[in-house]
């Protein structure tokens, strides 16, 4: 079977990759988490999430049938490392939802059009109207993270988003939009496994990209630019959500509890989204822990 680019992946992890992380990947058993910091040593088990999954479905249909009868207006971002399970995370949410109440906004690389306009203005035309949920697939904080770490903006670009983003972001809290900022987190060695097993797999192939490539060796260049990110993003008006998500079960759960409990909807069964497992899903902060 041709890999895709060449198996540039497998190449990385046989010639280049760390050995720890080498070591963590080779060693692994069935459903063991490689990241030795994560709360968990191995996976969650499959009807435990199941059934649990259920019961936020049923949460998440009532929190649409919200939204809409009442004009409600959400916005969901989801940002994360490579392979950090940003697209399943939402496939699951978007499950039972009708796609014109919850849209997927997942844009490419900007138009010369688009390049050359106010680098928020494309977003803007993406955010909900009255009885809509717009979900972000990544969004414009790729200024302040991929961008960054490519060289494809210039410092003095990255200073300007930094210094227009808590007036953006306060904008939207301000008209009335419930605004969630979700980070999903992974490990290095985890990341590397997922990219191995997207290589391998001619259904997940698609998922690979030459950023994805290029990123490889480039981990400490993005937990830098993560950690400044984070740093001036933080805002009380729009907060990080950040979610570890070694284990992808546990990190969809996290991410549909965090969403139901951040919109106040009709028939909301607290009970039935549970405790949100601080473990795993809080602050910046625990990114670090």
């Amino acid at each position: 079977m041709d890999l895709p680019f060449d198996g540039a992946i497998s190449r990385y992890f046989r010639e280049a990759a760390p050995e720890k992380v080498r070591k963590a990947i080779a060693s692994a058993g069935k459903d063991e988490i490689l990241n030795k910091d994560y709360p968990y040593r191995e996976e969650m088990k499959g009807k435990a999430y199941d059934s649990h999954m259920q019961a936020l479905q049923i949460e998440l249909v009532k929190m649409q049938a919200d939204i809409k009868a009442s004009g409600k207006r959400v916005v969901v971002v989801f940002e994360g490392r490579d392979a950090a399970g940003k697209g399943g995370t939402i496939g699951v949410l978007r499950e039972n939802l009708n796609p014109r109440v919850a849209n997927v906004v997942a844009l490419s690389k900007p138009s010369d059009r688009e390049a050359a306009q106010w680098y928020f203005q494309r977003y803007v035309d993406w955010l909900p109207a009255k009885g809509e949920m717009a979900i972000f697939d990544r969004s414009w904080y790729n200024r302040a993270m991929i961008e960054h770490v490519f060289g494809f903006c210039s410092d003095e670009n990255r200073e300007k988003f930094f210094r227009q983003l808590p007036d953006f972001e306060r904008m939207l809290v301000d008209e009335g939009i419930t605004f969630l900022k979700l980070w999903l987190e992974v490990g290095q060695a985890e990341q590397l496994k997922r990219f191995l097993d997207r290589e391998q797999d001619p259904l997940k192939q698609w998922k690979l990209s030459q950023i994805d490539i290029d990123g490889l060796s480039k981990w400490d260049a993005y937990c830098k630019a993560i950690d400044e990110t984070m740093q001036r993003s933080q805002f009380g008006h729009a907060p990080w959500t950040v979610i570890l998500s070694d284990d992808k079960k546990r990190a969809r759960i996290a991410a549909i509890q965090s969403l139901l409990l951040a919109v106040d909807y009709k028939g909301r069964d607290k009970a039935a989204i549970g405790k949100v497992d601080s473990t795993i899903c809080g602050g910046p902060g625990l990114r670090h822990t």
